[in-house]
């Protein structure tokens, strides 16, 4: 989503060259994603880039009414009071409601659970749709990605980059953008340019099939802890025990245990009865170390763009991110999409 949404937005100001390890685009995060449009969700400094692309996705047609709510027991009623203190000045909106109100949005939900956080505008976002359109895009301003194409060295000659696929073809560019993701450090070091410590983490979904069935309109909930997470999808429950493993770059699996983890944890949650697990998966989310995305020129190397450390939050905020990152990239003017974003928070040179 990183590299076809910004190539898309650079369109036809530039000659671009969009490089693809895998077979085909969208592989590893994006094409896992049980991806959805929340406003909280990532903290208070990304909410800025979400509400930012909101509007561009539901005009383009990429989101779904889901709803999303905050579950809490009464030892975390401290929680929702950090929730309301941390998002009261962010433009989010949302609601505290109790059980009488839950009991009609979530069926089965165990007593303990007895008050949440209530989030209508919530969405499901089609993953699928939006890389397609960036992708679409990106050809139409003369751009296509060059599958099978794994970089295996960069160099720096005459002012040109030199980059060397494993199959030994070679290019050469003025600018390097870096949207490669849990691999973008990896990217930095063979281009001779100082790491900024993005890390991935692996996260595991689940597909079960649960009795009774989840309703099609039930909301997404989260863990107020962040112990978990699940979402009804075509009469399956999608279930994460939203875990953050430290992982290398690589095609992530899902572990048993944090499948193991993840049905227990429904199981303390709700009174349905798990009949079957029917997949699972997991993907890398990847973080800076401030968890913040990182967008812009290298002050140490103006010429190596970053647009990485999106964490679990690239999908729904790749309007905006990649509106700035194409106007930070070209020297553009601002627009209505990106003109309250500070694009200094994201700027790799807060950690130079």
């Amino acid at each position: 989503m990183a590299g076809a949404s910004i190539a898309a937005e650079i369109g036809d100001a530039a000659s671009v060259l969009l490089l693809e390890a895998e077979d085909m685009p969208g592989y590893h995060a994006t094409g896992r994603s049980a991806a959805f449009w929340e406003e909280c969700y990532g903290g208070p400094a990304i909410v800025p880039l979400t509400l930012a692309s909101g509007a561009y996705l539901q005009e383009q047609g990429f989101l779904s009414d889901r709803g999303a709510l905050y579950l809490a027991r009464e030892q975390y009623e401290a929680l929702i009071g950090k929730f309301f203190a941390d998002f009261a000045s962010s433009g989010a909106f949302f609601e505290r409601i109790g059980r009488d109100e839950l009991d009609a949005i979530v069926p089965g939900l165990k007593e303990e659970w007895d008050r949440a956080i209530w989030q209508p505008r919530c969405a499901d976002i089609d993953v699928a749709g939006l890389h397609a359109h960036y992708l679409a895009m990106a050809k139409a301003a003369g751009i296509v990605p060059q599958c099978r194409a794994q970089v295996a060295a960069i160099s720096r000659k005459q002012g040109k980059w030199e980059v060397t696929l494993a199959d030994g073809r070679g290019f050469s560019a003025g600018t390097l953008v870096n949207a490669a993701g849990a691999w973008a450090d990896e990217i930095a070091r063979m281009a001779g340019v100082q790491p900024l410590g993005i890390t991935p983490y692996r996260r595991t979904v689940v597909q079960l099939r649960v009795d009774p069935p989840p309703p099609d309109d039930l909301p997404l909930c989260l863990d107020i802890a962040g112990e978990f997470y699940f979402k009804p999808e075509s009469g399956r429950l999608w279930l994460s025990p939203h875990d953050e493993t430290p992982s290398p770059a690589v095609d992530a699996a899902p572990e048993e245990l944090d499948v193991a983890i993840a049905i227990d944890r429904l199981e303390h949650t709700t009174n349905w009865q798990v009949r079957g697990l029917e997949r699972k998966w997991a993907g890398l989310r990847s973080f800076a170390p401030d968890r913040l995305p990182v967008y812009g020129r290298d002050p140490l190397c103006p010429e190596f763009f970053w647009f990485a450390g999106q964490g679990g939050y690239g999908i729904q905020t790749a309007p905006a991110a990649a509106r700035l990152g194409a106007q930070l990239l070209l020297g553009r003017e601002r627009d209505a999409m990106t003109q309250a974003l500070d694009a200094d928070a994201y700027s790799p040179a807060r950690f130079r």
